[in-house]
């Protein structure tokens, strides 16, 4: 995935105008489009444009672009619902065609669009027929492209309760192995390697931030249980605890007073003493320094 993600990089800076500028926007547009037509005409209208295997078997290849273009949505209840999901992914696909670049985006989206097309006629000749209305996974990779970018984005759920991006795309990510799991045990096998894909897709371009993010995560883990490593909340417990058992905190090394029994003198620790010795007031700066 390296080797791909890299060549991905390259591609996209010796071709920083390879594709459609302002992508999503035409997205949308069709979207919108086929959305009336299914309100004013039906869903009988705009069917022929969902990806229907054995359909494109007959001659129809247009199915192989079109079925971007289903919103999912077609009925005049479901307008609310639309024009919530096609602004949200309209706000995520210009946000990183702006990170990335038109070119980086665009293979985005392309190669998301391209695997749905592979399961789709592979399960078609596996199984007889596969139908797929819509890139509704290609929009959900999208979803954890933003989330790995813009982890600490806030977006207000039902416009009342703030909730940070990061913690959707966990949320995101259980609705998939529930669809995965789901899928796999009725053996449905299109709607297992859809939402597969759409991680492929987006662990190929995240490659390398995935695995340094590992990296960190397993860097954090082994100095946490390093015998090097101090644990400070431990080490003020074990503190506490010593001092409770010999009754006082400071003594001094050289007249032997304490804390405990002269609340009121100051003790310092002596800096040109190797190790940590601590002396009164009378003393710090009237002692023999202690060397190993």
């Amino acid at each position: 995935m390296k080797k791909i993600s890299s060549a991905i990089d390259r591609f996209a800076m010796k071709h920083p105008n390879f594709g459609v500028q302002g992508l999503m926007r035409y997205i949308v547009i069709g979207n919108v489009i086929v959305y009336l037509l299914a309100c004013f005409a039906g869903y009988d209208a705009v069917s022929f444009l969902a990806f229907n295997w054995l359909a494109i078997c007959h001659g129809e290849a247009w199915r192989l672009v079109t079925f971007i273009f289903m919103p999912g949505f077609y009925s005049v209840y479901h307008a609310l619902y639309l024009i919530l999901f096609l602004f949200l992914y309209y706000m995520i696909g210009i946000t990183l065609e702006r990170e990335w670049g038109t070119a980086k985006f665009n293979l985005y989206y392309l190669f998301g669009v391209i695997l749905t097309i592979l399961v789709g006629m592979i399960s078609g000749i596996a199984w007889g027929n596969s139908v797929i209305e819509g890139a509704d996974y290609v929009n959900q990779s999208m979803f954890f492209a933003f989330a790995m970018l813009y982890p600490e984005t806030q977006f207000l759920i039902m416009y009342i309760i703030p909730v940070k991006v990061k913690w959707l795309a966990w949320l995101e990510a259980a609705a998939f192995a529930v669809t995965i799991f789901g899928n796999l045990l009725i053996l449905n096998w299109l709607n297992v390697l859809l939402p597969l894909i759409a991680l492929l897709n987006f662990f190929v371009f995240f490659w390398e931030e995935i695995r340094n993010w590992l990296d960190y995560r397993r860097g954090v883990a082994k100095r946490q249980t390093s015998h090097q490593t101090i644990n400070f909340k431990q080490a003020a417990q074990k503190q506490k605890e010593k001092e409770t058992a010999r009754g006082y905190r400071h003594k001094c090394e050289v007249c032997g007073r304490t804390d405990t029994e002269y609340p009121e003198l100051e003790f310092r620790y002596c800096s040109r003493c190797e190790g940590y010795h601590c002396y009164c007031m009378d003393h710090i700066f009237n002692h023999e320094h202690i060397t190993k």
